[in-house]
């Protein structure tokens, strides 16, 4: 028998997406702005690198232990 460690329910599932939403938006925005000027390329990129990371972390928890609603 396995113990399940992390559970959402519908409500958590929905904040959890809506995170990632929101994460890889900011990533398109420094990824934007990194563009845009010379200086903030570097952290524009560590940035957008770190936000997509996180977002398809998050992403990939509430696809696989949430609750559709």
């Amino acid at each position: 028998m396995h113990l399940l460690a992390i559970h959402f329910n519908a409500h958590d599932t929905l904040r959890v997406e809506e995170l990632a939403g929101a994460l890889t938006a900011i990533a398109g925005a420094a990824l934007f702005v990194g563009a845009m000027t010379l200086f903030a390329r570097r952290f524009g990129q560590l940035l957008a690198g770190a936000a997509l990371a996180a977002a398809g972390v998050l992403l990939v928890l509430a696809v696989r232990y949430g609750v559709h609603p």
